[in-house]
């Protein structure tokens, strides 16, 4: 479903895929959640190389041999099964792949979207589900365990890679120590380098449905941080802390949470 303005390019040798900027043409959202290399609290900074993140994988075979060249070895599939089904991931050389799904954006409340508010309404219900909902709380659970056992570079996507593939990077930048600050600039990165799949979409929206849809359905196709508010909000109405969240809410042990860390730290 995404595809990029610009030719997939590699700016690096491949031996040193994991310390340079690797952008996908089949995968615009694709990128390290490392970012640069976030600074954390401990004066130390987040491990490049390890840990990736993306929109769905409708790769090129230049793109998927870019990811093997990467040494990517699991890949979790974060997607409902219908997005599974409609659009399947392309096999990545070297990799294993896991399905642990997470409800996103419900297309029929989509289909029916009249006004911008509704748009907002749907949004807000998404992100209060990653935290309200068992089986989203068990599924990201499962990934953060998955990642904290893991050897190799890992990756993880949903299908535009910003809100269930963003609230997990959120919740590995906050275990890191990454700033609050920094957290929400990563975050909204997404809408930089997304641009130019945003813009599209929101043609066919304009062309098909008329003018006054695309404000409505941008809502939708952003991310806000008012969505990445209404999920901090209900963390902190259940558990008062993403600490206790992660502890209580996903049953994330000491030993993982260490684990986790060891992965993301140099």
């Amino acid at each position: 479903m995404v595809t990029a303005s610009y030719p997939a390019r590699v700016t690096s040798d491949d031996a040193d895929l994991g310390e340079e900027l690797v952008r996908l043409a089949s995968a615009d959202n694709f990128r390290d959640v490392a970012g640069p290399g976030y600074p954390t609290a401990d004066g130390g900074r987040v491990r490049r190389g390890v840990l990736f993140r993306s929109n769905e994988l409708t790769l090129t075979d230049e793109d998927a041999d870019a990811l093997s060249r990467l040494g990517i070895t699991a890949i979790f599939d974060l997607r409902d099964a219908h997005e599974v089904e409609a659009h399947p991931d392309a096999p990545v050389p070297g990799s294993t792949w896991r399905h642990i799904e997470v409800k996103g954006i419900p297309m029929e409340a989509v289909a029916t979207l009249e006004s911008r508010e509704e748009g907002l309404a749907v949004m807000g219900e998404v992100y209060r589900g990653f935290v309200e909902k068992e089986g989203g709380r068990a599924a990201f659970g499962e990934l953060l365990r998955e990642i904290a056992a893991g050897t190799g570079p890992q990756l993880f996507h949903c299908t535009a890679g910003k809100d269930r593939t963003g609230w997990a990077s959120v919740l590995l930048l906050h275990l890191a120590g990454v700033a609050p600050g920094t957290i929400l600039e990563d975050y909204l990165t997404t809408n930089t380098i997304s641009s130019a799949t945003r813009t599209k979409y929101l043609g066919m929206v304009r062309e098909h449905l008329g003018p006054d849809k695309v404000d409505v359905y941008e809502t939708v196709m952003v991310a806000d941080a008012a969505y990445l508010q209404q999920a901090y909000g209900a963390v902190d109405a259940a558990y008062g802390s993403i600490d206790a969240y992660l502890a209580e809410g996903l049953g994330l042990g000491p030993d993982t949470l260490a684990a986790l860390r060891v992965r993301l730290l140099d």
